[in-house]
């Protein structure tokens, strides 16, 4: 297969150069008299998806993934990853000169207070930690005998020679229709919440929700249709909006002057002052935050008051349109994805399909499909072993052929002008062995259980979790990551504050967009997952005595009946299996080809039939 994919790199991440890189950085930290660099991934903003310009983890490390931190001492670095990257943080680093460290065992906290000598002082950059983040480095450090001080430079910028720039991504409207409420009534929201919160003033610090606020779009980020930029919404007066002007389309200068003043992102220190100067009481984003946002505003004698920014919680309740273009996203999403799985049923068995080549198959196909604007996040595209790693991302060195008797699994997402998506499918090649069949069985009965649940309202993520977990406990098994996630209305694929996890504390609550996905993983055999998302809707419930919710599925396309011991799922599973099946035959025969379509009749009959 020769195909490349026209949204994904598949370039090798290179550590050839982390020991050269790592040296570069202690000269740096050597000059300025500081003992260690906390080196986070993130960006001004803590977005999951950052600027090439703010990939500095990436860069010193080799490290690709979307969360870890790395602190850099004279004598030893490490990289702190969680359950998701700990094979992807060994496969990618020197480990040489960086150690890997799961989270689980320990974490960036713990490490500084065991590996921080006494009377060392620890660097970092304020604008990429938030003032808890900081917090807990500071106490470590503490207890180390040492502290934490601040840089006004980040020291791997001043080693990072060929550092690209920062991005001008054009910004432009979101249609009415798409958006669902007009920004004028948002910020009355805002500031009703403000009000209640005795709040002067809110600094929006997550790109997200000025997104969402100013009904804008961007792109100043990979997979994710941002503009990077401030707002101020004052409870009195016009809010301020801070956007690079070279980015502003003629047409979403129009819509923002006719709600806010807007400035360029150098006149944001002036305008904290001015509200420090006013002794104004501001909340300011405890996820997204940074803490240099807190001390310029307290430095002009403002109070800060760190907590959630309310329109987090605004953004994650979808409207109608919101909620309709979804819908109809999902269903095209879903022609596509089933179109793929068609031809991956046809190819795979041959031994001729790559890895990449399935990316590149994929998003051809997404490509024909109306208002595709991007994937959401980089394909995870895993063969065999490789299906194991979690957040697995391949590239030329890892590639590898779709092998018979192997599984391979296939998450992907897409960003349409409508509605954001998200799926994982895991598809036997060949016969499975009777442990694939036995592991799958398990997943897909608590993947069903997640979306039969009825549940009160007020009831967390966290509460359902072990649903999906219970057909894996069983047998003495486990996943090391959440069940679900949020996720956006074309903005980001992993949205808060719901999630279904242990660590899920917000209620959720109807217009709600969240994943199902729960997995198993064999590491160096197989991985398995599957994932829809649903939307949290209200059940009528015959002599309830509270009121009730459960989920709508979204995403459409088959689930390898191969792959599933009927004997093992309930009547109650495998009737909600077929039923399923059915509404994706119903839904997506038409919108396919006559070949697809046919493999479609198939892949749906019921599963006892």
């Amino acid at each position: 297969m020769t195909e490349t994919a026209r949204f994904q790199s598949f370039d090798d991440p290179s550590h050839r150069e982390g020991a050269a890189r790592i040296a570069a950085l202690r000269a740096a930290m050597a000059q300025r008299g500081v003992t260690g660099f906390v080196v986070p991934r993130a960006d001004e903003h803590q977005s999951e998806y950052v600027p090439p310009h703010a990939e500095r983890l990436a860069w010193l490390t080799g490290f690709t993934g979307s969360a870890g931190t790395a602190i850099v001492l004279a004598d030893r670095a490490a990289l702190v990853v969680d359950g998701r990257y700990t094979l992807q943080a060994a496969e990618q680093v020197d480990t040489g000169v960086i150690t890997p460290v799961p989270l689980a065992e320990t974490s960036a906290e713990a490490w500084i207070e065991q590996n921080l000598p006494a009377g060392g002082v620890l660097a970092y950059d304020p604008w990429l930690h938030t003032p808890d983040g900081l917090a807990r480095i500071e106490r470590a450090a503490a207890a180390a005998g040492g502290c934490a001080e601040p840089t006004s430079l980040n020291l791997v910028d001043l080693v990072w020679i060929d550092r690209p720039p920062a991005p001008r991504g054009p910004v432009v409207p979101y249609p009415a229709a798409f958006a669902g409420e007009d920004a004028q009534a948002k910020l009355a929201r805002v500031r009703e919440a403000l009000a209640k919160g005795r709040h002067d003033a809110l600094v929006v610090s997550d790109p997200h929700n000025l997104a969402w606020l100013f009904n804008l779009r961007g792109s100043d980020v990979p997979h994710t249709p941002l503009p990077l930029g401030y707002a101020l919404i004052r409870r009195e007066g016009r809010p301020l909006l801070f956007l690079d002007a070279a980015k502003v389309t003629p047409e979403a200068a129009a819509a923002v002057e006719a709600l806010a003043e807007r400035s360029g992102p150098e006149d944001l220190p002036g305008a904290l002052d001015a509200l420090g100067a006013a002794k104004a009481r501001v909340r300011l984003d405890a996820a997204t935050g940074a803490v240099a946002l807190r001390r310029r505003i307290e430095a002009a004698g403002g109070r800060v008051d760190v907590g959630p920014d309310p329109i987090t919680a605004m953004k994650a309740v979808k409207n109608a349109a919101e909620i309709a273009g979804s819908r109809s996203a999902h269903a095209r999403d879903g022609a596509a994805v089933t179109r793929f799985l068609a031809w991956l049923g046809r190819e795979a068995p041959q031994g001729g399909v790559s890895e990449i080549a399935a990316v590149a198959r994929l998003e051809a196909f997404r490509a024909e499909a109306n208002d595709l604007r991007e994937v959401a996040f980089p394909t995870i595209s895993g063969s065999g072993p490789n299906g194991a790693i979690v957040h697995y991302r391949v590239t030329r060195g890892t590639d590898r052929t779709v092998r018979p008797g192997e599984l391979f699994l296939i998450d992907s997402g897409a960003q349409y002008l409508d509605g954001t998506t998200d799926i994982t499918r895991t598809v036997a090649v060949g016969p499975p062995t009777d442990e694939m069949r036995d592991r799958f069985t398990r997943v897909l009965r608590g993947h069903i259980a997640i979306a039969t649940a009825l549940f009160p309202r007020g009831t967390t993520g966290a509460q359902l979790d072990s649903f999906a977990r219970r057909p894996l406990w069983e047998a003495g098994l486990d996943f090391d990551h959440g069940t679900g996630h949020g996720v956006g209305a074309f903005l980001s694929v992993h949205e808060g504050p719901q999630r279904i996890a242990k660590t899920g504390t917000a209620a959720l609550q109807p217009g709600m967009i969240v994943s199902n996905e729960p997995g198993y993983y064999r590491a160096g055999a197989f991985g398995i997952r599957i994932e829809n998302l649903v939307l949290v809707e209200a059940r009528e419930v015959a002599g309830a005595e509270r009121p009730t919710l459960g989920f709508e599925t979204l995403t459409l396309a088959p689930i390898d009946r191969a792959l599933v011991v009927p004997g093992m799922l309930t009547d109650p599973e495998a009737a909600w299996l077929d039923a399923y099946h059915a509404r994706v035959r119903e839904t997506l025969s038409r919108l396919v080809d006559d070949a697809t379509r046919a493999w479609l009749a198939e892949a749906t009959r019921p599963i006892r039939g």
